[in-house]
């Protein structure tokens, strides 16, 4: 019978803490904020880097098309950019301080083809390997402006490093976690002596 009171007295007084403890809503809003905060700031982040990869590959674009107008009007020659330094330099010039690294554009600049239809462009990243090795370029850096007339096929690489990685979904395009960025045009010179 004392076993019984017991059991009877224990499930009273421990029904009503336990009723108590559930109705105590003291805390609720710390620990949704637990809950929630990292995939809201994961978010975010994800949507800034985005943001931020996005008007980078624009940036890029446009500063590649504006030096590329100086190769088309023969401006080229004129101020001396015969090298893929000198035309790295032009280029950053118009990044605004975007990029870390200006050395690390890959710059082909090729006086190609009789025809745009003839014209090929890809990427001097092996992506095959780049999983197993680290992503070097391919193909070296190259600087023919040609001559009036000729069509010339210019292509600028950045390997932009990404930082948020959530889960293996990043924006890196690359085996090292990096995104290849670049700007291309196909132009004809002006007809210039």
């Amino acid at each position: 019978m004392s076993s019984m009171i017991a059991s009877i007295i224990r499930r009273r007084l421990l029904g009503t803490q336990r009723r108590k403890f559930t109705r105590d809503e003291r805390g609720a809003v710390a620990v949704e904020f637990g809950l929630l905060a990292l995939p809201f700031f994961a978010i975010i982040a994800a949507i800034l880097e985005t943001a931020v990869v996005f008007l980078s590959g624009q940036i890029l674009d446009a500063a590649v098309q504006d030096v590329s107008r100086l190769i088309r009007t023969g401006q080229v020659h004129q101020m001396g950019i015969n090298s893929p330094a000198k035309f790295k330099e032009r280029v950053c010039e118009r990044l605004y301080g975007l990029f870390r690294d200006c050395d690390a554009l890959h710059v082909e600049v090729t006086k190609g083809v009789n025809r745009f239809a003839d014209v090929s462009i890809s990427p001097p990243i092996d992506r095959a390997n780049c999983k197993v090795d680290a992503c070097d370029w391919t193909r070296p850096e190259t600087f023919n402006a040609g001559e009036g007339s000729s069509i010339v096929v210019v292509q600028v690489y950045y390997k932009w490093p990404t930082i948020i990685d959530i889960g293996g979904a990043h924006l890196g395009n690359l085996g090292d976690g990096t995104r290849l960025m670049s700007g291309t045009t196909v132009l004809r010179n002006e007809p210039y002596t």
